[in-house]
């Protein structure tokens, strides 16, 4: 059976529109939320195969832009970056959408979900 899974955070205002988007379409899914059930160095390794640590890490969010310039600097590799996820969570793009473990959605562009999931 196919299982849909999101990953993110509830109060994100992108969050917000993407499963208001699922709801309207009763399209069934798995809620992932980074703030209470964390997330794995094993399963962004994995994302980060499929999409690349750069479209992972939010550099525009408000986690970004609290970060140290020196700190910000300092995220260059993989490794660098899955370590700042890990310790703030906040800073994954999301929602990130995953259809038996394979990245689908990154982010919520109604057209990009509307061809993702017919």
């Amino acid at each position: 059976m196919s299982v849909l899974k999101v990953y993110a955070i509830p109060n994100c205002n992108t969050v917000k529109k993407a499963l208001d988007w699922l709801k309207a379409k009763k399209i069934a899914y798995e809620f992932h939320d980074y703030k209470k059930l964390g997330i794995t160095s094993a399963l962004l390794t994995d994302w980060c195969k499929q999409l690349g640590w750069e479209a992972l890490v939010n550099k525009k969010g408000a986690t970004w832009r609290q970060l140290p310039p020196e700190e910000q600097a300092k995220i260059t590799t993989q490794k660098a970056a899955i370590g700042l996820m890990i310790e703030k969570t906040s800073i994954i793009k999301r929602p990130l959408i995953t259809l038996n473990d394979k990245v689908i959605l990154l982010g919520f562009e109604e057209a990009e979900y509307k061809k993702a999931l017919k």
